[in-house]
């Protein structure tokens, strides 16, 4: 099966990695993630300084609950008024947001019914936030450089995460909770004029369609477009169930293994910068190589010795073979992720992106928290060990529908 494309392409030009139109928007995208990373440190401080335990995890849930609940509607927006537009309006509003927080807490100690305000807002806009900057990609580059700009966006991720805790942490150490909000607001400032000089790509006219027809309707057009896909529809099912197989092992079960084998949190940290190196050379690799053929294949024939790592990490007795199994998981299900994200991008179509990505992101980031508080009762009833074999069971299956229905998938040259 292989993928056909039914839209007008840019013209030939420069490769991603060299085009200043895709590097002006990695750099905006890259600075506002870590701006959110700092956010959330910040708000992390700021809770535990301003209530008990309690208080401070609903402060930290208040933010997920809008964002799951509107992820779907965010894809509408997208696709209705332009994902350029609504990042750019999203980035203004997480800038406004926290700098009026740092400006209240400059004033006066964390208050947990504000904090929870703020929380809820970002919580909003960052479900306006994830389709639209997962529908841009396509309006900056050729089809064919696809594969590339989603491995540098991943890699973006990975660099974000890596400096945003250390950025984070002297902040909060040398001002308080609203120096870390100064911070993570100005970072959001500086996406702004790079977005601004990014060049995006108009829809033809006939890919407009359905963009005015009522918001209700608009999103069921999106999901039915999805379930009629014969690629989208086994990609979706591929991606929900390996990241479900993955999330609650690999966040919650992490922390319960490193606590019962008494590797403390040093070794729970070097655990999980295994996962992100090995997610981070998994993004380097597809943003050298570019297109990598088959890729439907690949995507799923990687999530099962993926998932074989996965399972082996809870049954290692030491540190070191735990963080060796971590790199192989980051690597091998990294590749499958930036793979899957650019056979999104390269078999939807335009009038359609904001809304497919809604959806996948509402697959990966929204409905696998949901599943940590049935990790924690399950390792505490069985172990940590089978709790990750479970895990490693459903990661597998995902590949294996993949192998069934995506084998054909190709990205195009």
């Amino acid at each position: 099966m292989t993928v056909t494309r039914t839209r007008t392409a840019p013209a030939a030009g420069k490769p991603a990695h060299r085009d200043g139109n895709v590097l002006r928007w990695l750099a905006a995208y890259t600075a506002s993630m870590i701006g959110d990373s700092v956010y959330f440190a910040a708000l992390s401080w700021a809770a535990a300084r301003g209530g008990n335990a309690t208080q401070t995890g609903l402060v930290l849930a208040a933010g997920a609950v809008p964002r799951a609940a509107l992820m779907l509607g965010g894809g509408v927006v997208a696709d209705r008024f332009g994902p350029r537009r609504v990042v750019l309006g999203s980035d203004a509003a997480r800038c406004v947001v926290t700098l009026a927080l740092a400006a209240v807490l400059l004033a006066s100690t964390p208050v947990v019914w504000l904090l929870v305000v703020a929380a809820l807002l970002f919580g909003v806009v960052d479900a306006l936030f994830l389709p639209s900057v997962g529908a841009l990609p396509p309006r900056l580059t050729a089809p064919g450089e696809l594969a590339r700009v989603q491995g540098m966006k991943v890699l973006a991720q990975r660099v974000a995460t890596v400096t945003a805790a250390p950025a984070g942490g002297v902040a909060v150490a040398l001002g308080g909770p609203a120096a870390g909000f100064v911070v993570a607001g100005l970072l959001f400032a500086l996406s702004l004029p790079l977005l601004l000089a990014v060049r995006v790509r108009e829809l033809p006219a006939d890919d407009r369609a359905g963009t005015a027809e009522p918001a209700g309707r608009q999103l069921i057009g999106g999901l039915r477009y999805v379930r009629g896909h014969k690629v989208l529809a086994p990609l979706m099912v591929v991606v929900a169930v390996t990241e479900m197989g993955f999330a609650g092992p690999g966040n919650v079960g992490i922390v319960l293994l490193a606590d019962e084998r008494g590797w403390g949190a040093t070794g729970m940290g070097w655990i999980v910068s295994g996962f992100g190196a090995g997610a981070g050379l998994a993004a380097l690799g597809v943003a050298v190589r570019g297109r990598v053929r088959r890729a439907g294949a690949v995507l799923s024939w990687t999530a099962l010795p993926g998932a074989a790592a996965l399972a082996a990490l809870a049954l290692v007795p030491s540190v070191a073979g735990a963080v060796l199994a971590a790199l192989l998981v980051g690597l091998l299900l990294g590749v499958g992720g930036a793979l899957g994200g650019a056979l999104l991008q390269t078999v939807t179509e335009p009038a359609y992106l904001g809304r497919v990505t809604s959806v996948a992101s509402l697959l990966t980031l929204g409905v696998p928290p949901l599943c940590y508080p049935l990790t924690g009762v399950a390792i505490g009833l069985w172990g940590v060990g089978p709790v990750f074999v479970a895990g490693a069971v459903v990661t597998a299956a995902g590949g294996s529908v993949g192998l069934r229905w995506l084998r054909g998938a190709e990205l195009p040259r």
